[in-house]
């Protein structure tokens, strides 16, 4: 398989793991503008529906974006969109990040939701996944594309958790029926373990790569002028 046809193979792939989170989001958003009948299950979006409304335009602009960014050919043809995407990326996944927090912490959540576990996994990975976006952005202006790329992957990895924990949770459903709390938050970690695995295979071999000159000039000179994310 080419490098071309293996670059797009992994658009599509990311393009797919975000459709489930990003249609689930939608829906989310339709049933507040829709005046959809208020349940024990969404009463705390319609009592506070800003959290929710900024967590899913963030997540799902920053995840499809986001799976444009691993395209090699895209990134080396049109540089210049780029680093205007990365300036976007990098906000975009700090605020549905911490609007993820924040909904774990201040709604009040379904019972199988609000397992003391879960709620951990998700003060974690979120916290994790803006620590790893403002790394990346301190990385680039110290000119350590390495660096950078690795902390990109890193948060872009967890953002994505969401679609992955689709892929954890079906296998069991369909031959085990509804998971219980503390299985639930399993294979909600799961999802996330997943994720990093992958993004650490990808760094380590990205870090056996050298990086072109022409490459390391062009995004380094953008970097020193403020531009390069």
């Amino acid at each position: 398989m080419t490098r071309s046809r293996t670059g797009w193979t992994i658009l599509v792939a990311l393009l797919a793991l975000s459709a489930v989170p990003v249609i689930a989001g939608a829906v989310r958003l339709g049933e507040l503008t829709g005046g959809a009948e208020v349940t024990s299950r969404n009463a705390r979006f319609f009592a506070d529906p800003l959290p929710l409304v900024l967590h899913v335009v963030s997540a799902s602009v920053y995840c499809l974006l986001g799976a444009v960014q691993f395209t090699p050919g895209l990134r080396r043809r049109w540089i210049g969109w780029h680093r205007a995407s990365g300036w976007l990326l990098v906000p975009l996944g700090i605020v549905a990040a911490l609007s993820g927090v924040w909904m774990t912490v201040f709604y009040d959540l379904p019972e199988i939701d609000d397992g003391l576990f879960l709620t951990a996994q998700r003060l974690v990975f979120g916290a994790a996944m803006a620590l790893a976006l403002v790394l990346a952005l301190v990385a680039v202006r110290r000119r350590d594309i390495v660096r950078h790329r690795a902390w990109m992957i890193r948060g872009y990895a967890i953002g994505q958790g969401a679609g992955t924990q689709v892929l954890t949770h079906l296998p069991w459903v369909l031959f085990l029926g509804a998971p219980g709390e503390l299985t639930r938050a399993l294979l909600m970690g799961a999802g996330w373990a997943v994720n990093l695995a992958v993004a650490e295979v990808i760094i380590r071999r990205g870090e056996r790569r050298p990086v072109g000159r022409r490459a390391r000039t062009r995004v380094f000179g953008a970097a020193g002028s403020g531009r390069a994310v």
